[in-house]
């Protein structure tokens, strides 16, 4: 298995913190890999038990490693630093969502045609992020409050949802 390590600034995009993967690095791991890339990350040698994350592509070879929060608390990081990253390409990675759909929310799709249409043709690693994200919600509150913000930009109207900008259902 081919571990990458190099260092680099942490950059932030559209309020999301991450790192700029060149090219010359991803061709080490998977040549001519367009779509997301599953890595297993450490940053500064944390967080211990290294971090199982999708890099997205940037459209010209590059990729953007996007830093979850608790990365960069483990890692005691921030956007500015210059940090050493250790990457590897996630052998143990499977296509698809690994969380079962809440009740809460599946019952909410089926009330409304269009958000369920717009949820199917979500590419499975936004399904599998989005509900990667619904199983860490315990208060009734946070689940209320992304229900309904999961149903606004599902049903195709402009809003912000899990820190991206969606219009028309995706």
């Amino acid at each position: 298995m081919k571990k990458l390590h190099f260092s680099a600034p942490i950059e932030i995009r559209e309020g999301n913190p991450y790192i700029l993967v060149k090219h010359e690095y991803v061709t080490k791991l998977r040549p001519g890999w367009r779509k997301p890339l599953p890595v297993v990350i450490q940053i500064n040698g944390e967080p211990k038990i290294p971090w199982h994350i999708n890099m997205m592509p940037v459209g010209n070879g590059d990729f953007y490693l996007y830093l979850h929060g608790d990365v960069r608390k483990a890692s005691q990081t921030k956007v500015g630093d210059t940090v050493l990253v250790d990457l590897w390409f996630d052998v143990t990675y499977q296509t698809g969502p690994q969380h079962p759909i809440p009740t809460w929310f599946s019952d909410a799709l089926k009330k409304n045609e269009t958000a369920q249409e717009n949820w199917e043709k979500l590419i499975p690693s936004r399904k599998k992020e989005i509900l990667r994200y619904f199983s860490w919600l315990k208060s009734e509150e946070a689940i209320d409050r992304n229900l309904k913000r999961a149903l606004l930009v599902l049903s195709g109207k402009p809003g912000r949802f899990m820190a991206r900008s969606w219009e028309n259902g995706s």
